[in-house]
């Protein structure tokens, strides 16, 4: 599909200039552009690349001559990636779902299904889970009973959302997204060795081995609107109480969230986060790639942590932190340097020993 500069533009919300009814078809790197592609060259860094392709209109950096560059027409963008946000949105061609629900679905008679639903193949909708308007649901999609799913929803391929789960309007969920398994809970009939190693952190003391009992999640998962989750992401079950993620948070590929945790609103949870149950996550907190959170703490509103953090304990508002235990990242990046200077403190060390304790030495 076509489309003309002055729609980009809008869509984007900047200004366009030159031949505003010009079409173009795709987007693409500056080198690689053809006349109707729109080369993505908003820094000065992409210029000579520019120069390598045809394009006969881009998205800028603000000041640029376009018209120097031998454009037709040209977008200047202050913020790139906001920017290829809107555009990204508009080109997407999205996953194929044909409008209408497919004869290999299987749809209970109670569910209720909203206006302009789509539905793929081999998917398996519940009974009485009620799905909102405009929602698509791909292939091998599995919507338990007494599920309810918003408004806009898009389920990419082999989603599972569990009996009970109630999600908001424009959620999305990326291929492999499990969401409403039950939680990690089992119990020992006498007290286990993993409970007393974590009650004297270290000593295991005399329990013996024992068969572990399962205790069974009654709770499920509330999800809010405009909430994502990556691929293979997992959200548990709550054991009484619901899993809670707030509005506008967005999940990465497989990050897995605990039963009875509360996540606020507009967090990012990046790839391979892994949060424990019990942990109440404040609104606007980042976790980084592989971060690690122990059960039952909290982490105050708009906490960053680093890739690889291992947060073991509570972590006050607004902190920035890194390691394993996760510490103020200034403090992290002192121990960093510290160890990084070991060899040579050791090597200085033995040198000091050697000029102290000579051969002969009465000592």
């Amino acid at each position: 599909m076509r489309f003309t500069i002055s729609q980009i533009a809008a869509a984007i919300g900047m200004e366009a200039e030159g031949d505003l009814d010009l079409t173009i078809l795709r987007a693409t790197e500056p080198a690689d552009a053809g006349p109707d592609d729109l080369a993505l060259a908003m820094s000065p860094k992409y210029a000579e690349a520019l120069g390598q392709g045809k394009a006969r209109a881009a998205l800028l950096w603000p000041g640029a001559d376009w018209q120097e560059m031998g454009l037709k027409a040209a977008i200047l963008v202050p913020r790139p990636r906001l920017a290829m946000a809107g555009l990204t949105a508009m080109l997407d061609p999205g996953q194929g779902v044909e409008p209408g629900i497919h004869p290999t679905a299987v749809i209970d008679p109670s569910a209720v299904i909203g206006a302009d639903v789509r539905i793929g193949p081999l998917s398996v909708v519940g009974a009485r889970a009620r799905i909102g308007d405009g929602a698509v649901i791909g292939p091998h999609c599995v919507i338990g009973m007494d599920a309810v799913l918003g408004r806009g929803a898009w389920l990419r391929e082999m989603v599972s959302i569990g009996a009970r789960v109630t999600i908001g309007d424009r959620f999305i969920a990326q291929p492999g997204a499990r969401i409403g398994g039950d939680g990690f809970s089992f119990v020992t009939p006498e007290v286990s060795g993993a409970e007393n190693a974590r009650k004297t952190l270290g000593d295991q003391g005399e329990a013996k081995a024992q068969a572990w009992t399962r205790i069974h999640s009654l709770g499920s998962v509330e999800i809010g609107d405009d909430v994502e989750v990556g691929a293979n992401c997992t959200v548990d079950n709550g054991t009484i109480r619901n899993t809670r993620i707030g509005d506008g948070s967005k999940l990465d590929n497989l990050v897995h969230v605990g039963h009875n945790t509360r996540v606020g609103r507009d967090c990012l949870l990046c790839g391979q986060t892994g949060v424990s149950g019990s942990v109440e996550i404040g609104n606007n907190v980042v976790l980084g790639g592989q971060t690690g959170v122990v059960d039952n703490i909290f982490i105050g509103d708009g906490v960053i942590s680093g890739g690889g953090t291992k947060i073991l304990s509570n972590v006050p508002a607004g902190r920035v932190i890194m390691g394993y235990p996760g510490v103020k990242m200034e403090t992290h990046t002192e121990i960093y340097k510290a160890q990084r200077r070991l060899p040579r403190l050791m090597r200085d060390l033995d040198a000091l020993k050697k000029a102290v304790f000579k051969p002969g030495s009465s000592d």
